[in-house]
């Protein structure tokens, strides 16, 4: 299975695409309606702003509605990291790619240092897919795009008012990003063709790349009705008591996607690197790095609609509610819990005592960790 499911969508002709994409959806039926009339998730419905809303079970008809501080950075500062933004914030969304993670063709990856966010998700068969998010800074070449998951969607939407780019997708996939309300869809195969280049280094499909000035600038119109996110964590200069020191972390998603980071004191960052070496970026030939790790343990389902005939449905993680996790910044590692009720809200990081959990300024990766991995003999080791 893991590997049939490295392979990509574009070995089929568009003939067979469009069939594909005629059938889920016809099978999907009003399922699809649904998901769309619910900003194209099945989970529970975006609340406003600020406020937390909680139902009896037993008198479901009364709520009881509390106002939560929203999260904030100081002015001129970076929304999704915290840090000085150089010559101001741009007046601009989030905008989230979808990126290959394949080994032997999808790596090394380009632009990945640049963004503010990064997403590490299971596909199909264990194997990983980045969604990688840019608002501050550019990235002259990000890549190689790949196909949107039901994950994305449910990712980004804590993001506001993304821009979601990818390459192609399952036809319910498509139909459901298509209609969002609240995220313009850029497809790098479709309606955003001409953001999208293909290397003459690569081979099909891992030689389809793009940037951030081709994507903002076609989602120009976009632009101007939206402005920067909200922040999703909470910053801090020091450490949540209760930390220990930290060396590095190791996950074993699977067995070609074995991720380390290890603490560079020299760098004051996590440095990010596979069983078969250091990973560094394709385009700068800088190591790729960031100032915080988050680890999700999540639970997980197969959806119905997989990419291939034969192959397992789409990997669909659940990244609401509450379960363990693991926030390293600094050196150290302090366990978690995370909660998350509703796919408008960020994450909230609780620790020892149930005090909250705050990040380091800098950029944040978030490793979505299945459950059954992490209870798995070496699915996620800690060097003191």
């Amino acid at each position: 299975m893991i590997a049939t499911a490295r392979r990509f969508f574009g070995s089929l002709s568009s003939k067979q695409w469009i069939g594909i994409g005629a059938v889920t959806v016809v099978l999907a039926g009003g399922l699809v309606g649904g998901l769309v009339a619910t900003s194209g998730s099945t989970t529970p419905l975006a609340k406003a702003a600020g406020t937390t809303t909680t139902t009896s079970t037993l008198a479901p008809t009364t709520t009881t509605t509390t106002t939560t501080p929203a999260l904030t950075v100081p002015h001129g500062y970076c929304p999704l990291t915290d840090e000085k933004a150089p010559g101001g914030v741009p007046d601009r969304p989030a905008l989230a790619v979808k990126v290959g993670n394949e080994p032997g063709g999808a790596r090394p990856q380009s632009g990945l240092n640049e963004a503010d966010l990064v997403f590490d998700t299971p596909a199909e068969g264990f194997i990983m897919r980045y969604v990688v998010v840019y608002q501050c800074h550019d990235a002259a070449q990000i890549g190689p795009t790949r196909s949107v998951r039901w994950v994305d969607w449910h990712l980004v939407r804590q993001l506001r008012d993304p821009i979601l780019a990818y390459a192609g997708g399952i036809g319910i996939n498509l139909n459901i990003v298509a209609n969002l309300k609240w995220a313009q869809s850029d497809n790098l195969l479709g309606n955003a063709a001409g953001a999208g280049i293909r290397t003459t280094n690569r081979v099909a499909p891992d030689n389809l790349y793009t940037s951030t000035s081709a994507l903002y600038s076609l989602s120009g119109a976009f632009n101007k009705k939206n402005g920067p996110p909200p922040p999703i964590f909470s910053y801090s200069a020091g450490v949540a008591p209760g930390s220990t020191p930290l060396a590095a972390v190791h996950i074993n998603f699977s067995y070609d996607t074995d991720v380390t980071w290890t603490w560079s004191p020299s760098l004051a960052s996590w440095v990010h690197s596979y069983s078969d070496g250091p990973d560094v970026d394709a385009l700068t030939g800088a190591a790729v790095t960031t100032s915080n790790v988050v680890v999700l343990v999540v639970k997980y389902r197969f959806g119905p609609y997989a990419e291939h005939i034969g192959e397992s449905g789409d990997f669909e993680s659940e990244t609401l509610g509450s379960g363990s996790g693991y926030v390293l910044r600094d050196g150290r590692l302090l366990k978690v819990t995370w909660s998350r009720r509703f796919v408008t809200d960020p994450w909230t990081f609780t620790g020892p005592g149930g005090k909250p959990v705050s990040l380091a300024p800098g950029r944040t990766w978030v490793e979505l960790l299945p459950d059954t991995t992490a209870a798995a003999a070496g699915g996620i080791t800690f060097t003191p």
